[in-house]
C-alpha cells in the first residue's frame, strides 16, 4: 500500500513531478494546452459521402479516409461507435456507404461480412436522422423518409413549446444547415453498383420507424408538413430561408472557427452554403471549408478527423492540476495559461442570452472561437483554473462571471451545459431528436462542478442557489448511492463530482445519503486497485461503475473519496498504487478506451489529455491530505519542499527570490493565513 512512510513518500513525489514536468513540456507557446479528440469511424464516412455528393473528390485524402475506416472494421464485418463496443448500425450503413463510394464492389469478402451484419442489424430501416440525411443525400433512401425540418421552425415565437431556442445549442447548430437542405433537397444520383440498396431488408418500402403516443402524433405532423411541401403552400418559406442564411453567416463569419466548431454542424453548413448558390470560390465557403480542414489529423498513426477542438477545457483542467500539485502562480507555464485563458472570455451576448437575457455578457467556450456558445461547464473550471492558480488581480471579473453562471440555474436547482431552461420533455418527441440530446437538461456533473468554484470562493449551504442545488442533487442521487455523469463515462464521473461539489461548498459529508457515495465508488474499485466504466453504462445500467481500470476514472474515483476527511482508507491507498504504478517513465499514462461523453447512447470521445492531467489532480489531493478548497497542511508541503517548480524562470536574483517567497506563500498553511488576514 502506498503510505507515509519514506519509500511510498519518495514514490509519490516523484509521480507528481513526473507528471508535472510531462504536462509542462505539452503547452504550446501561447500558454493553452490541447489534447486530440478521438471518435469513430463516422466522421471519415460522413467526409467521404460530401465529397462524392459535392462532386469535389480528392482521390488522396479519400484514400486516407478510406484507410481509417477498413482499420476499425470489427471481425463480425460492422463497425463500432466506441473500442469494445458492439456493431452499431448507423455507423455501419455509412462505413458500407463510404466504401462503395470509393470502388468497392459489393462482392468483395469486405462488404459481404458488412452486409451481412448491417441486415442483422436491422438495415436501413434502423437508420437514425443524420445518418438518413447523406443518404437522401445520393438518392439512396427516398426523402420522404428523412424526417422533415421546415425552416418556418426559425421563425416560431418564444411562447410556444417548439422553437428554435427550445431545442439544445448542439441540436440548433445542427438543424438549421439542415432545414436549409431539407427546402431544397440537392439530390446526386448515383451509378447503380455504387449504391446500397442492397442494405434494405424491404426494397420495396419507405423506411419508416414504428412509433406509438406523442412520437407518432409528431410523425402525423411530419407527413402534413410533407403534403403541404410538395404542394407549395409556402408562403412564409423565402422569409424563413433568409432568417436561416444569415443565422449560419453570422456564425460563420469573422471571430467563428465554423458553425458552433463542431464537426456535424460546420459539414451540414458547408452543404447549405452550396444549396443557397455559395460557390467553393465564395470567400465564405472558402472559409467554412477552411476551418472544417482544420479538424484534419494526419500523422505516423494515419489519418483521422477531430469532432471539434478542446483547448480552454483541456488548459482549464491542466491549470487545476499543476497548481494544485504545487507549481507556483509565478511558474511561466501557470503564468502563459492564466493569460491566455483571460484573452479568452466571451464578452458578447451570445444564442443564450435569448433565455437568459439577464446577465452581463461573459463565460468561455470550449474551442477556440466560438463566441456564441460559451458553456456553463467550461466557465466554471475555468473560474476554478484562474483562482486555484491564485489569480486575483481583476476582482470584478469574479464577480461579472460569477453572476453570468449564477444566472443560469434552472428553475429545478441544477445547471445545463448551454442554455437555461432548455428542457421541454415533450421535443423529445419529435422525429429529428433521434440523436438522443435535442434538450439540454440540469445535468448533476455540471451542477456540481459549478458548486465547486462557488465553494471555492466562499459560498455556503446558506446561500439560496447553493440550497436549491444541493436540493437538485439529493433527488437525483440514484437508488445505489451514484450519479449520472451526462459529460463523462459515466457514474464513476458524475459521482466524484458531485461529492467534490458538495464538499467544496460545506455540505455535512457524514450524512448517510453523500457517504453512500463513497460507498458505491469503493465498492466499485478493481482488483488492481483502479477503477474503470464501460461506455455500455449508457445503454445497461446494471453495468455502471464496471470496467476495465483507466487512469482517468480512477481519478475521478480518487477525488470524490478525497473529498471526505478520512484519507486513510484502504480504498484510497490502492488507487493511489495503482495511479503511481501505472505511470509511465515519461510522468504520462496510457489510455485507449473511451471516458468522454458527446451524446449517450450516441456519439463519444476519447479526451486525450483526461489520462495525464486528472491523475495528477488526484495523486496532488492526496498528498494534500485533504479535499478541495479545504487545504491545510498534510503530505503534499513536504514533497513540495523537495521539489524546484520555478527550475525553468530566469536566473536573476530577483527572480529568484520571487520564486522562493511565492513557493512558500503557495503552501497551504500560508494560504490559510493570507485568507485569514485578508478577512
Amino acid at each position: 500500500m502506498v503510505n507515509h512512510k519514506a519509500g511510498a513518500h519518495a514514490l509519490l513525489k516523484e509521480a507528481i513531478s513526473r507528471a508535472q514536468e510531462q504536462l509542462i513540456s505539452l503547452q504550446h507557446p501561447e500558454g493553452y494546452w490541447i489534447g486530440e479528440l478521438i471518435v469513430d469511424s463516422t466522421l471519415c464516412s460522413d467526409y467521404v459521402t460530401f465529397m462524392h455528393w459535392s462532386g469535389d473528390i480528392d482521390p488522396a485524402l479519400q484514400q486516407k479516409c478510406i484507410d481509417h475506416i477498413l482499420a476499425r472494421q470489427l471481425p463480425d464485418g460492422g463497425w463500432n461507435i466506441y473500442p469494445e463496443g458492439p456493431a452499431e448500425v448507423n455507423a455501419s450503413v455509412k462505413a458500407y456507404l463510404a466504401l462503395k463510394l470509393a470502388g468497392f464492389s459489393g462482392q468483395d469478402r469486405i462488404l459481404t461480412l458488412a452486409r451481412a451484419k448491417i441486415h442483422e442489424l436491422g438495415g436501413i430501416e434502423k437508420t437514425n436522422t443524420y445518418a438518413r440525411l447523406y443518404l437522401a443525400l445520393l438518392d439512396q433512401i427516398p426523402w420522404d423518409a428523412v424526417p422533415t425540418i421546415p425552416v418556418e421552425f426559425l421563425l416560431l415565437p418564444r411562447w410556444l413549446p417548439v422553437n428554435l431556442y427550445a431545442v439544445s445549442s448542439w441540436t440548433r447548430a445542427m438543424v438549421v444547415p439542415l432545414a436549409i437542405i431539407n427546402h431544397y433537397k440537392p439530390t446526386r444520383t448515383l451509378p447503380d453498383e455504387r449504391g446500397i440498396r442492397e442494405l434494405y431488408l424491404d426494397p420495396t418500402s419507405v423506411p419508416h420507424h414504428k412509433t406509438s403516443g406523442l412520437k407518432q402524433f409528431f410523425i402525423l405532423i411530419d407527413r402534413c408538413l410533407k403534403f403541404i411541401e410538395r404542394n407549395g403552400f409556402l408562403p412564409l418559406r423565402q422569409a424563413a430561408l433568409s432568417v436561416a442564411e444569415r443565422w449560419m453567416l453570422e456564425r460563420i463569419g469573422d471571430g467563428c472557427s465554423g458553425l458552433a466548431a463542431i464537426f456535424p454542424a460546420m459539414l451540414n453548413s458547408m452543404i447549405a452554403l452550396r444549396c443557397i448558390g455559395y460557390s467553393p470560390d465564395h470567400p465564405t465557403y472558402r472559409k467554412a471549408n477552411a476551418d472544417f480542414r482544420e479538424l484534419f489529423v494526419d500523422d505516423e498513426q494515419g489519418f483521422r478527423i477531430q469532432p471539434c477542438f478542446s483547448p480552454v477545457w483541456d488548459t482549464a483542467i491542466t491549470l487545476v492540476s499543476l497548481a494544485r500539485s504545487g507549481i507556483s502562480q509565478y511558474h511561466p507555464a501557470s503564468r502563459k495559461a492564466v493569460r491566455w485563458l483571460l484573452a479568452q472570455e466571451v464578452r458578447i451576448a451570445g444564442d443564450w442570452a435569448v433565455s437568459n437575457p439577464e446577465p452581463e455578457p461573459s463565460g468561455w467556450c470550449f474551442e477556440f472561437n466560438n463566441p456564441y456558445c460559451p458553456d456553463v461547464d467550461d466557465t466554471a473550471m475555468v473560474l476554478l483554473a484562474l483562482h486555484t492558480a491564485g489569480y486575483q488581480d481583476d476582482p470584478p471579473l469574479y464577480d461579472r462571471v460569477v453572476r453570468w453562471l449564477l444566472s443560469f440555474q434552472n428553475r429545478d436547482g441544477g445547471w445545463a451545459a448551454f442554455d437555461k431552461d432548455v428542457q421541454n420533455p415533450l421535443l423529445e418527441n419529435v422525429p429529428f431528436a433521434d440523436h438522443n440530446a435535442i434538450l439540454d437538461p440540469s445535468c448533476c456533473d455540471v451542477t456540481a462542478r459549478v458548486l465547486e468554484i462557488l465553494g471555492d470562493l466562499g459560498f455556503r449551504p446558506a446561500h439560496p442557489a447553493i440550497r436549491r442545488a444541493a436540493k437538485f442533487l439529493k433527488e437525483k442521487q440514484e437508488s445505489d448511492g451514484s450519479w449520472y455523469g451526462r459529460w463523462g463515462v459515466n457514474y464513476i464521473y458524475g459521482t466524484s463530482q458531485v461529492l467534490r461539489g458538495l464538499r467544496a461548498v460545506g455540505v455535512d459529508m457524514s450524512k448517510p445519503w453523500v457517504r453512500r457515495g463513497r460507498d458505491w465508488l469503493e465498492a466499485h474499485q478493481n482488483e488492481d486497485g483502479g477503477w474503470g466504466e464501460t461506455v455500455a453504462s449508457y445503454e445497461d445500467p446494471s453495468l455502471r461503475g464496471q470496467g476495465a481500470s483507466t487512469p482517468s476514472q480512477s481519478a475521478w474515483a480518487l477525488l470524490g473519496l478525497c473529498a471526505f476527511p478520512e484519507m486513510n482508507r484502504k480504498s484510497v491507498e490502492k488507487g493511489v498504487e495503482y495511479l503511481v504504478s501505472t505511470q509511465n517513465p515519461d510522468g504520462s499514462w496510457s489510455e485507449t478506451l473511451i471516458t468522454g461523453t458527446g451524446f449517450p447512447r450516441v456519439f463519444y470521445l476519447k479526451y486525450d489529455m483526461y489520462r495525464n492531467n486528472w491523475p495528477l489532480m488526484a495523486l496532488a489531493r492526496y498528498a494534500s491530505g485533504v479535499p478541495a478548497s479545504q487545504p491545510e497542511p498534510g503530505l503534499l508541503p513536504e514533497i513540495l519542499s523537495e521539489v524546484d517548480h520555478n527550475r525553468e524562470l530566469e536566473p536573476s536574483t530577483e527572480a529568484a527570490f520571487s520564486s522562493l517567497i511565492s513557493g512558500f506563500a503557495s503552501l497551504p498553511v500560508f494560504v490559510l493565513l493570507k485568507d485569514f488576514l485578508t478577512k
